[in-house]
């Protein structure tokens, strides 16, 4: 039988399945019978909920991650020609909102052991430009806070952290979302919390906090989303530029449920990453997670990486293995210097950061979800060593 006809012939298994249930249902065929559709009580209930969960202040519930990075960077005040820190190895998001601006991403290298970036090489790319560091708490445990807060305090930086895979986590014991002058989180559909697409940004600034509410629905004064309920009036006054960027009732609905849900779904998450720990241990061809002992993880991701001085082939043939094997992977992630905009605008160019280089050469992602049955999971270790064995030097 051909690779192609087994693949068939089994169930794909893929990369993330939202565990979704029938709270979740009723909790959306409320708001629906409720007739407030858009921002209203909910998303209130799920700002305050949120907040409560990693001991913030305040929370401002938006459209995405991106938009709260967006609106943390509207909320700084950042300019033309300023510059932002940032690792190299991260989505698109965190870099293209900087150039919203006509600012500069300034992008660093990943540690020699670690996907974050290396917080020894950032004092080095500080100039009287930069504005703003923003650490990536990659896959869902954080970044090394002590040195990026250290660093931002002696230069004045804003911190701005992006989240979007660490809800939730905690770094020395201190939840990620009150670590910081901004955090900003996603609730995109393979998220830890998923409201389908949603996010949320938190600060213990309340000036900071009102100014990005204003920002997310058109610059349009405070509570604008009141002037259609018996409290509200239809007069307002549009304060400055804005952004269309606030969540739904809808989505809130959904997001209440999830965040009463999140401690169960953390639990199963690491239940599952621990397996994939200890199985893999037991054959060569792939390094697994670690996990620092400060950190709390939030295991949005599962990362091994191929070891090529073992196998024959690469991390490219491994995915294509798995593939035809039925199993769904992804890749976290190409680093933003190797994608064509980034070269052409700002000049990157491969071979500038050879680490993030490297540790994205051999990168998997590994299906991981709160959902995931003991078969589903064997099936994805049993395919891995069976690469392991036939790919083997």
């Amino acid at each position: 039988m051909s690779a192609t006809a087994t693949a068939a012939a089994v169930s794909f298994l893929p990369f993330h399945r939202a565990m979704i249930g029938p709270e979740e249902v009723r909790a959306v065929t409320e708001v629906l019978e409720s007739g407030w559709l858009t921002t209203g009580p909910r998303v209130k209930q799920f700002e305050s909920a949120f907040a409560a969960a990693v001991g913030a202040e305040n929370a401002v519930a938006v459209s995405s991650c991106t938009a709260a990075l967006h609106l943390a960077l509207a909320a700084i005040d950042l300019k033309p020609g300023d510059e932002v820190i940032l690792p190299t190895m991260t989505f698109a998001a965190t870099g293209e909102v900087v150039l919203y601006f006509g600012a500069r991403p300034v992008l660093i290298d990943c540690a020699p052991d670690s996907f974050h970036m290396d917080p020894k090489l950032i004092e080095g790319q500080i100039t009287p430009h930069t504005r703003a560091i923003i650490p990536v708490h990659y896959s869902g445990y954080a970044a090394d806070m002590d040195s990026v807060l250290r660093l931002a305090r002696r230069h004045n930086l804003k911190v701005i952290g992006d989240a979007a895979h660490a809800f939730p986590s905690a770094y020395k014991s201190t939840p990620i979302g009150k670590i910081g002058d901004i955090t900003c989180f996603s609730f995109y559909a393979t998220k830890t919390l998923t409201t389908g697409e949603g996010g949320m940004i938190t600060t213990q600034d309340r000036s900071l906090a009102d100014r990005m509410r204003v920002l997310s629905l058109h610059g349009i004064s405070r509570d604008a989303w009141k002037r259609y309920t018996a409290e509200g009036s239809w007069r307002y006054d549009i304060q400055e530029q804005g952004f269309k960027y606030n969540l739904t009732d809808l989505q809130a609905a959904i997001g209440l449920v999830q965040l009463e849900k999140r401690e169960r779904m953390r639990q199963l998450r690491a239940a599952l990453a621990d397996r994939y720990t200890r199985e893999l241990a037991s054959f060569e061809g792939f390094t697994t997670p670690k996990t620092p002992p400060h950190v709390e993880h939030a295991w949005h991701l599962y990362v091994i990486q191929v070891d090529n001085a073992v196998l024959s082939i690469d991390r490219d043939q491994v995915i294509q293995e798995l593939k035809q094997r039925g199993i769904g992977t992804s890749v976290h992630f190409i680093p933003l210097h190797l994608h064509s905009h980034y070269q052409k605008r700002l000049g990157y160019r491969e071979g500038m950061f050879p680490a993030a280089e490297g540790h994205f050469a051999g990168a998997i992602s590994l299906p991981l979800f709160p959902g995931m049955t003991e078969p589903e999971q064997s099936r994805v270790i049993q395919a891995l060593q069976d690469i392991a064995q036939k790919f083997r030097r």
